[in-house]
């Protein structure tokens, strides 16, 4: 992924490769996706991963929590609150080059959708910067703002058989969304840009 063109910040060469499994938590199936990124990504760097492979978009808060800590994105002015550190500052390797290694990564507060992410596998870097790829994966994400897991229950229900005015306005709401598609090849065209 690029760094932000705002900071001027020499990104140095990857040293490792971690192999990761993400995988949303409280859903039945699992959605799930195995990626590889460079240790030399920040955290920032890897919510960007994560919101272009998991099918999210950008659009809410979002926290990662590694052991005790707490990471996250400054506020327009810079500024984080004073329990959490700036994800922007952290490197990959510094924070979680550990073959099973698992944390947490939330997005959207509201809907509290929660990622346990598991560290699989640490490799030597096939190159001096590579780039982050989707291996493979399961199911698509639900889809924003339906309303967290509970919310996530009830499309599911409503998209196999909706008998109310209200059940078929949420139809209507998710439009063509199929839960049980995922393209690894389209996200991979997607991390490219």
């Amino acid at each position: 992924m690029p760094k932000k063109a705002s900071r001027a910040i020499r990104v140095p060469p990857a040293q490792h490769e971690l192999l990761l499994k993400i995988t949303l938590k409280y859903i039945r199936p699992p959605i799930w996706r195995r990626v590889i990124v460079p240790d030399n990504l920040t955290l920032s760097d890897l919510h960007s991963v994560i919101q272009i492979v998991m099918g999210w978009t950008n659009s809410h808060l979002h926290a990662f929590k590694i052991g005790l800590l707490e990471f996250g994105m400054p506020d327009e002015d810079g500024t984080v609150e004073p329990s959490v550190a700036d994800e922007d500052s952290v490197l990959l390797r510094h924070a979680i080059a550990r073959k099973g290694l698992k944390f947490a990564y939330e997005y959207d507060f509201g809907d509290g959708w929660l990622h346990e992410i598991r560290v699989e596998k640490v490799k030597p870097a096939s190159a001096p910067h590579p780039r982050p790829a989707c291996l493979a994966g399961q199911r698509a994400c639900p889809p924003e703002d339906c309303g967290g897991v509970p919310g996530y229950e009830n499309v599911l229900r409503v998209l196999k058989r909706a008998a109310t005015k209200d059940d078929r306005q949420l139809r209507d709401w998710v439009g063509d969304y199929q839960p049980e598609q995922f393209d690894a090849e389209a996200v991979n065209d997607f991390l490219k840009t």
